[in-house]
């Protein structure tokens, strides 16, 4: 592994353990997700956003000029987090430090799995993983940075 990959991959694993909530609950989803909508602006692209707990969609919205595609993005990324417990972009990053695929390394179809950044997994404190927190848009380090970056803001502030 390189020394940046090895470097972004703990980044990546860093940031997903402070992004973890005490409790989640609708509202929080509500309030997240306008967040999310208001920390996009600047990128002045069109992203999907989406926010399940347990496989209950809370959240979702599509900006003008997205896709279905978008929503098959998420859905994908989703797989990634539920299935490994971790952002999409850190299993990304971590099988690709090892020069393999998600295929080559899982033995799992790309059809269902997407390892490009945006998909957050939703996790509880002393609970574990509990649902996804995904964008879908922009370049894929930019999808998990908006992410990341607006969940230490909600929390932080509530």
């Amino acid at each position: 592994m390189s020394d940046s990959i090895k470097e972004l991959v703990k980044t990546i694993s860093e940031q997903e353990e402070k992004c973890q909530f005490t409790s989640f609950t609708s509202e929080d989803a509500l309030g997240l997700g306008l967040a999310l909508l208001e920390n996009v602006k600047p990128f002045k692209k069109s992203v999907v956003i989406d926010i399940a707990l347990n496989g209950h969609q809370l959240f979702h919205y599509a900006m003008n000029g997205t896709s279905k595609d978008n929503d098959e993005w998420v859905r994908r990324k989703n797989n990634t987090v539920n299935r490994f417990g971790h952002s999409s972009f850190y299993i990304g990053r971590y099988i690709a430090s090892q020069g393999k695929t998600i295929e080559e390394k899982y033995f799992v179809s790309e059809k269902d799995y997407a390892t490009h950044g945006g998909a957050f997994p939703l996790k509880i404190k002393n609970v574990g993983v509990v649902g996804t927190i995904t964008v879908s848009g922009l370049a894929q380090e930019d999808d998990h940075n908006l992410v990341a970056n607006t969940i230490l803001e909600y929390i932080s502030k509530n």
